[in-house]
């Protein structure tokens, strides 16, 4: 086990750990030892002030990051960043038609963390480098919008909020539903009661994942920096199982569905029912469809109990043919003593009210995810974030959670103030993992 787990497990069975950092209002909390820090002054940019921002990451989810920030008032992407260079090149390109303007393109992001004309980095690329590269930001004085899930594992997303706090940086994690006016109304509705009592949540991911076979090892294709993909991870022979999405199947790189798709819907259930992390964790599923080269199962059911709360998470990941759930195939269901609310994807709730299962209010309504970061980040304020770091850890902790009792077979019991499990060294030893040089994540932020 690496001296920095060590320290996190030493430090966390003091309960020092424990005191998370988030603002009160409404939607940018679960509950929990909350406190407020005093934020450290530091440049507003005004109105007209022109923030530039690098993007790291273009394959899949940084496409979507480019179009919504050029989308942006007084926002510049002057940056793209990428260890495959055929796919930055095609992307610089793109980027160039489409907005008529040159953008720099670097290989390496620490390239991008030198440079002083940068304010800002998003981060699209896979789980097991979202913590360190936010942590490396923060210290080069970035503010940065991470990608779900905000850690590829549970030890990660404490650093990420020391991190955060200690440099003064705007950290966004990527949940954007947060911003939902929809879903934020629907969550208006459970804390006034509309459907009464709320004691459970349900959190749902029906997606069409198919086979993906086994394409063996082959030789790094010309262009990809593969020490440099592989970041913390372990350095595997090449394979195009991993590179550039199967890396999601994967444990030294992805987190499987409940920590791909399901981090908005872990998210929203830890919103909705006003909690932390659980007390007790049980997990099961398989692979009952493909012999493939997946590691993760396809099939996964995770239940997280809050026994003092009286309150109960279920979570359902289903790959392939499957029904849906009120019209959801990903969103969640919250219950109440006198209804229930259906939250179908990331803008779009109805609620359904008694015994007949009348119909209630309901909305479609999107947001500005982006928006919301650059509205921090101009005012230097981070209460003004609707998915502040703290959620990032907290929503893919559960997850990770989650994802142990599965590995491991077996019920587990939590203590969620040290963040650690109770007399059980195998699934603390999974709280963290080894990290490969020179990409360590530092014991002191």
């Amino acid at each position: 086990m690496q001296k920095s787990r060590r320290t996190f497990i030493k430090t966390a069975a003091t309960g020092v750990v424990a005191s998370v950092v988030a603002p009160a209002a409404l939607g940018n909390t679960h509950s929990g030892n909350i406190t407020h820090p005093t934020i450290i002054p530091q440049k507003v940019f005004g109105a007209n002030d022109r923030i530039q921002v690098a993007v790291l990451g273009v394959n899949g989810r940084g496409q979507n990051h480019i179009s919504e920030i050029m989308q942006q008032p007084n926002v510049q992407i002057v940056a793209l960043c990428d260890p495959d260079k055929n796919i930055l090149h095609e992307r610089a390109k793109s980027f160039e038609e489409t907005y008529k303007q040159k953008v720099r393109i670097e290989q390496d992001f620490r390239t991008i963390y030198e440079a002083k004309d940068i304010d800002a980095v998003t981060l699209a690329t896979p789980n097991h480098w979202h913590a360190l590269q936010t942590i490396w930001a923060c210290q080069a004085g970035k503010d940065v919008y991470v990608e779900k899930p905000a850690t590829h594992n549970i030890y990660e997303g404490r650093k990420m909020i020391e991190a955060a706090y200690k440099y003064n940086r705007i950290v966004q994690h990527g949940v954007q539903l947060r911003s939902s006016v929809a879903i934020r109304e629907a969550i208006q509705h459970l804390r006034e009661g509309l459907i009464g009592k709320v004691y459970m949540a349900r959190g749902l991911v029906y997606r069409w994942r198919p086979d993906i076979g086994n394409q063996g090892i082959s030789n790094v294709p010309e262009g990809l920096d593969y020490d440099l993909w592989c970041g913390p991870a372990p350095m595997a022979p090449f394979t195009r199982n991993l590179v550039h999405y199967n890396w999601h199947w994967h444990w030294n790189y992805g987190n499987g569905d409940v920590g791909n798709q399901e981090i908005h819907e872990t998210d929203l259930c830890m919103w909705g029912l006003d909690v932390g992390l659980p007390e007790r964790i049980t997990s099961m599923g398989g692979k009952f469809l493909w012999d493939d080269c997946k590691e993760v199962p396809e099939i996964q059911t995770s239940i997280y109990h809050y026994p003092k709360q009286k309150k109960i998470i279920q979570f359902e990941v289903r790959n392939w043919c499957t029904n849906l759930e009120d019209g959801a195939g990903v969103g969640n269901i919250f219950y109440g003593d006198k209804g229930y609310i259906v939250i179908n994807g990331y803008d779009t709730y109805q609620t359904y009210l008694g015994e007949k299962r009348e119909k209630g209010p309901g909305r479609k309504a999107s947001g500005n995810h982006f928006g919301n970061w650059f509205d921090a980040i101009r005012a230097r304020d981070m209460s003004l974030r609707n998915a502040p770091v703290e959620t990032g850890h907290l929503s893919s902790a559960l997850a990770h959670l989650g994802n142990i009792s599965y590995r491991l077979g077996r019920q587990l019991e939590f203590d969620p103030v040290s963040e650690c499990f109770i007399g059980d060294e195998d699934a603390n030893n999974m709280l963290s993992r080894e990290y490969r040089a020179p990409y360590i994540l530092p014991s002191q932020v």
